[in-house]
């Protein structure tokens, strides 16, 4: 970055109340957003206050109320719903109501609002705003406050942060509990399956999301559903025929089950709903297939959050606190959101008035403009899942001619099997012929190789591991034996699905383009791997799910202390030299310290750490959580740590240690990662695609590639997938630690910090300005947006 930092250490939250309130209906991670409000309210010297109950708490006043202290959101981040509780509320709605509500926040000086919720809930916030000052002065009219407090407290400021499960906001790419949601569907999903697979049963699913298709876009995406209703994208005339045939083919193709998802808002073209009943009924009556509809309801509302949630919504939460005390009396309410990985501040009603005119898009019939309203990620799981759920006939598809094969190098990760199974359907929708490579590079040397169909990958979405099988091995020692086997199966372009060493391999194969003509083929790298280490990426499949498990984890660790005496757990993670899952591991389960091998920490820090502990267990606080990257320090190893802290702690608190292993390159995969290694995987075929056609020399008859933009690294980088030469990369990697030398994780460290109460600097210069909802062109989705 060339800008100077900027730090918040200037912004001072003194004799500053903030109220903080959940509303509407509730999602996991609000929790997350409320203490991480708090917390960072408290640090900036503001007073904080919970408003419990909603607007209806704001209205009754009295003890719904209160000012809060840091212990009052201790373990509270990894319970669902909301702590503060949350109510629909009539009497806000009236100005006699909002009269009540202004009097209520003025007797305590409240006049930064912090409200997590729909849109509902945030444009009742923006209307309360518009009116403060003239409720003040009426108020002051009825001899409810003085001339002085409409004088003191004459402006309201409010920050918005949305809080749905539905993901239906404008604006933002995810809302606080849609991955959560995510993640009981896919949970219900995949039990379903084995049930199905055992009886060859049909499943209709529908899932929630009011008049938004996105959880039943995406769950269809991750489990790779058979068809989709969605109230965005109604299926086309006569979708009763076109559903059964398909229906009816993928059981003649031997699949033994299938999963048809709806969304509770789903419609047909003439808006007329279409009902699971219906479609069971459909079913039944014209194949006679034997089918069964689950409702998922409220289960998807429920549940502990997941790690992204968590994380989303402590970002969120410091960034909402940040963006008060920035406020002036001319800014526009604002919403702090995502957009690809990076957090921004967006106008309020531009938001809503954008999601309002979805919905009108919808009910006008204007369905290719809903869905392109709904934002450059919808329109993208859209595209993806119409490319892959499909097969054209084989007379509609193309012929290139073309050999194009897949392997995963390096460690499993959970993700690899749906981004080899998007590899294959979308090599296949192009005219390519694809074939698979079994057990990395060195499978590849050995001849072990074969053309894989449609069918083939079916199912495998929702497999952890490596189905074609992985191994760490690089290509150098067995170059003449890959470039024999290239030319026999006369491979056209590589895809290769794994972490470093596959970045490695990629590195190895273009140097020996001199000597082999066969490596002279587009090559391109999708990252998988649980470290997060690769080069050139902001994110790599695998990661996600490796997230959680050291989250679910850490919870039922903290949990088995609960009851006993005051007790510190120190943890160790994997990640190689990469502190990714150590660090954003502490982050989602509020550990009170991260040790990585990136900020280096000597024998003082270690120190304060312990004595910092000690001190907090003398509060009413029970449990501390450290954890440790597994080569953070070659001499400072876990079993030091846990010692120091056993020795330090005497007669404060004792300590237990884990060492979590293997079980984080396990489980079934994440959403995040289903889709994530889905959406990238077919767009680096594609990628694949556009540089054989560029490439192939008719004279020769040959596909011939030597320049360095034909071997490339297709990585997430802050809002944008975007395809970099691997030689490009070179100058970002540490390769004696495999890291690369710049991580955007590492900003987020100081927020780990400042939520364990300690007191640091962070760097706000990323933050602050506020953008305006873009409305984005087609050709910008083509560009890269995830």
């Amino acid at each position: 970055m060339d800008h100077q930092p900027k730090f918040f250490e200037n912004l001072s939250g003194t004799g500053k109340a903030i109220g903080v309130l959940t509303s509407g209906g509730d999602a996991q991670g609000m929790n997350a957003a409320v203490r991480a409000v708090v917390r960072m309210g408290i640090y900036v010297k503001a007073k904080v206050y919970f408003v419990y109950e909603g607007y209806q708490g704001m209205v009754d006043g009295g003890d719904n109320i209160v000012e809060v202290s840091w212990e009052s959101v201790s373990s509270i981040l990894q319970v669902g719903g909301t702590v503060i509780g949350s109510a629909r509320c009539k009497s806000f709605r009236t100005r006699e109501g909002r009269l009540q509500a202004a009097c209520n926040l003025v007797q305590r000086g409240i006049t930064n609002l912090c409200v997590i919720g729909g849109d509902g809930s945030l444009t009742g916030a923006n209307l309360f705003r518009e009116e403060w000052s003239g409720l003040l002065e009426e108020l002051a009219q009825k001899g409810k406050i003085d001339e002085e407090a409409v004088k003191k407290y004459a402006y309201l400021n409010i920050v918005g942060m949305v809080g749905s499960i539905d993901n239906d906001f404008c604006g933002t790419d995810m809302t606080i509990g849609t991955d959560s949601a995510l993640h009981r569907i896919i949970e219900v999903v995949d039990a379903i399956m084995t049930t199905a697979q055992s009886h060859q049963r049909t499943f209709v699913l529908e899932v929630m999301g009011r008049h938004c298709g996105y959880l039943a876009l995406v769950s269809a995406l991750a489990c790779g559903a058979d068809w989709v209703f969605i109230p965005e994208y109604p299926p086309e005339e006569g979708w009763e025929d076109s559903m059964c045939v398909k229906l009816s083919e993928n059981r003649a193709r031997k699949k033994r089950l299938n999963i048809i998802i709806v969304a509770e808002g789903a419609i047909d073209c003439h808006n007329k709903p279409i009902t699971s009943e219906k479609v069971k009924d459909l079913v039944v009556q014209r194949l006679g297939f034997d089918t069964r509809v689950t409702i998922l309801g409220h289960v998807q509302r429920g549940g502990t959050p997941s790690a992204f949630d968590r994380i989303l919504a402590s970002r969120m939460g410091v960034e909402a606190v940040l963006a008060l005390l920035e406020a002036t009396p001319d800014t526009p309410a604002c919403v702090v959101s995502l957009s690809g990985n990076q957090a921004v501040r967006l106008p309020l009603m531009e938001c809503v008035q954008m999601t309002q005119e979805v919905q009108k898009a919808m009910d006008e019939g204007r369905f290719v403009e809903a869905v392109r309203l709904r934002g450059r990620s919808f329109e993208n799981n859209l595209n993806t899942y119409k490319l892959l759920s499909q097969k054209k006939p084989d007379a509609e598809l193309p012929k290139t001619n073309f050999n194009v094969a897949v392997l995963n190098v390096g460690a499993p990760a959970a993700g690899m099997n749906a981004a080899v199974r998007a590899a294959v359907r979308v090599g296949i929708t192009e005219g390519h012929k694809m074939f698979a490579v079994i057990d990395g590079f060195e499978g590849f040397a050995r001849g072990k190789i074969k053309e894989i169909s449609w069918g083939d990958v079916g199912g495998w979405t929702g497999q952890g591991g490596s189905i074609l099988g992985t191994k760490r091995t690089l290509p150098a020692k067995y170059l003449e034996k890959i470039a024999d086997q290239m030319r026999t199966n006369n491979i056209n372009a590589l895809m290769v699905i794994g972490g470093f060493e596959a970045y490695l391999g990629l590195l190895e194969l273009s140097a020996a383009r001199e000597k082999y003509d066969e490596f002279c083929v587009p090559m391109v790298m999708v990252p998988a791997t649980v470290s997060n280490n690769v080069p050139g990426s902001d994110f790599s499949i695998g990661a996600d799910t490796a997230l959680n498990t050291i989250t679910d984890t850490c919870d039922r660790i903290k949990q088995s202390a609960s009851g006993t005496k005051r007790r510190v757990f120190i943890i160790e993670t994997m990640g190689g030299y990469c502190g990714y899952l150590a660090n954003m591991g502490a982050l989602a389960a509020g550990a009170d310290a991260a040790y990585i091998f990136e900020e280096q920490f000597d024998i003082r820090e270690l120190q304060a750490n312990v004595e910092h502990l000690t001190e907090k267990m003398k509060t009413s606080i029970q449990r501390g959580l450290v954890l440790r990257n597994e080569n953070c320090n070659e001499n400072y190893t876990t079993d030091f740590i846990y010692q120091l802290y056993s020795e330090e702690g005497k007669g404060v608190f004792d300590c237990r240690k884990n060492v979590l292993g293997h079980m984080q390159q396990g489980g079934a995969p994440s959403p995040f990662d289903r889709n994530f290694g889905t959406k990238i995987s077919a767009k680096a075929v594609q990628w694949i695609s556009k540089k054989l056609k560029e490439t192939y020399r008719k004279e020769e008859g040959k596909v011939f590639a030597n320049t360095d933009d034909s071997v490339c690294l297709l990585g997430m980088r802050r809002r944008n997938l975007v395809f970099q030469p691997v030689a490009e990369l070179k100058n970002e990697t540490d390769f004696v630690h495999r890291i690369p030398m710049e991580q955007w994780w590492l900003k987020l460290r100081p927020l780990m910090k400042i939520l364990a109460k300690y007191k640091t600097s962070y760097d706000v210069s990323d933050s602050g300005q506020l953008e305006h909802v873009a409305m984005h062109s087609p050709k910008e989705a083509e560009t890269g947006a995830i």
